[in-house]
């Protein structure tokens, strides 16, 4: 199926970033010519590709694409114009930025809520002493045998594969493949490679941990970023939207995907996620308190701001790392080696805003899926969010 000129014209800008900054596409499934077309063509100019976007948005009223694809388009043309700016050198507030970026406003988070997630923190750990201390030891208790992580990561990817297939049918040859790897600013990062198949690769630097992996490869692949490329390739690209063949970093596509996939394992399990993965560990001879590993995640789900306070704490008031990284260490309650991790991710030039992504898509997907009628409701909701192109202000 031919595509409209102004989706070609909008593959070929959103492709042009990764010669300026290689990593900004994160998949790509089109035609490989096009692709090649713009890795042999002149390198771009960033003044040049933030008046294409400027220009696309201009004619996308004409185009006679739909609204809803108009609007996804009109959404992430005015992202890659933020882009090119930024790329050309000019000054753009951080707020701003996130802004243009995701299509939300974002604001610092309230302290005291995340003193009243310490407080359900202590009442779960119980014990004496710090807070911090007793979770660094829980957090140590809870690690996974660096020998015993491949096990346990195809454990729950074919348990979740299982469950996502029976409610959210894919294709039958779909497939993810699981690699370990270093020296990433990201716990676990999916490549989708098209045609249904994705590598997902695990940071070694950071100790895996039996309360996080179940989230992590629910994230990754089963139903988050595998499971929504798939089917919007399955659909959307089979119906000739050829705007979705290309993902690109710091557009409003991200905030949905990220949050999409922070909510995969509770749509998919549900309460009782705890108990679920107990009985996994349990089948690997791992010992795992799932009841208790919930209601700590349920606490700490109340310091989700903490890292975009952090971001604009470095970008938008001026403060300096160390006082950041200390600021990560109190609220977040996590190791300095943890805290200059984060504070890598934060100030890295391609991912400095993408930390949003996680804060405000959780709350706002969230929010949207809890406001559902009742369960068959809410597994409709998430359908969709894995089908459809919605933005962040189609949900609003």
């Amino acid at each position: 199926m031919q595509a409209h000129p102004v989706v070609t014209e909008y593959l070929r800008l959103g492709l042009a970033f990764d010669r300026l900054e290689e990593g900004f596409v994160d998949a790509y499934t089109g035609e490989a010519q096009l692709r090649r077309d713009i890795e042999n063509g002149p390198r771009p100019e960033p003044r040049e590709l933030a008046r294409t976007a400027t220009r696309l948005r201009a004619e996308l009223p004409a185009a006679g694409l739909g609204p809803q694809r108009t609007a996804f388009l009109d959404a992430h043309l005015r992202a890659l114009e933020c882009s090119a700016r930024k790329f050309a050198g000019d000054e753009i507030g951080f707020v701003d930025e996130v802004g243009r970026y995701f299509d939300v406003d974002i604001a610092p988070g309230d302290p005291a809520e995340y003193r009243e997630a310490h407080q359900k923190m202590d009442e779960v750990l119980g014990g004496a002493g710090p807070l911090a201390e007793r979770m660094a030891a829980h957090r140590k208790a809870d690690e996974i045998p660096p020998g015993r992580l491949e096990d346990c990561v195809h454990a729950f990817s074919g348990a979740l594969r299982e469950l996502v297939r029976a409610r959210y049918p894919l294709p039958d040859h779909e497939h993810v493949t699981y690699e370990v790897v270093g020296d990433k600013p990201w716990s676990g990062f999916n490549y989708y490679l098209g045609n249904y198949s994705s590598k997902v690769a695990i940071n070694s630097d950071l100790r895996q941990h039996m309360a996080v992996l179940p989230k992590l490869i629910a994230h990754e692949a089963y139903p988050g970023h595998h499971t929504e490329h798939c089917r919007k390739e399955a659909g959307l690209v089979a119906a000739g939207h050829g705007e979705q063949t290309v993902f690109l970093v710091n557009t409003p596509q991200c905030l949905m995907a990220e949050g999409l996939a922070d909510l995969a394992l509770h749509s998919i399990i549900g309460p009782g996620w705890g108990k679920w993965a107990q009985e996994i560990y349990a089948d690997l001879g791992l010992r795992f308190d799932g009841e208790r590993a919930e209601r700590l995640s349920e606490a700490s789900a109340q310091l989700l701001g903490v890292r975009q306070d952090a971001a604009l704490m470095l970008h938008d008031q001026g403060k300096d790392a160390d006082e950041v990284a200390g600021f990560l260490e109190r609220w977040s309650l996590t190791t300095p080696d943890r805290a200059r991790q984060s504070l890598r991710f934060l100030s890295s030039p391609l991912w400095r805003a993408y930390i949003s992504t996680y804060v405000e898509g959780y709350k706002l997907l969230g929010g949207w899926l809890d406001r559902a009628a009742d369960a068959d409701d809410r597994a409709d909701r998430f359908r969709r969010l894995l089908d459809e192109p919605l933005i962040p202000s189609a949900l609003r």
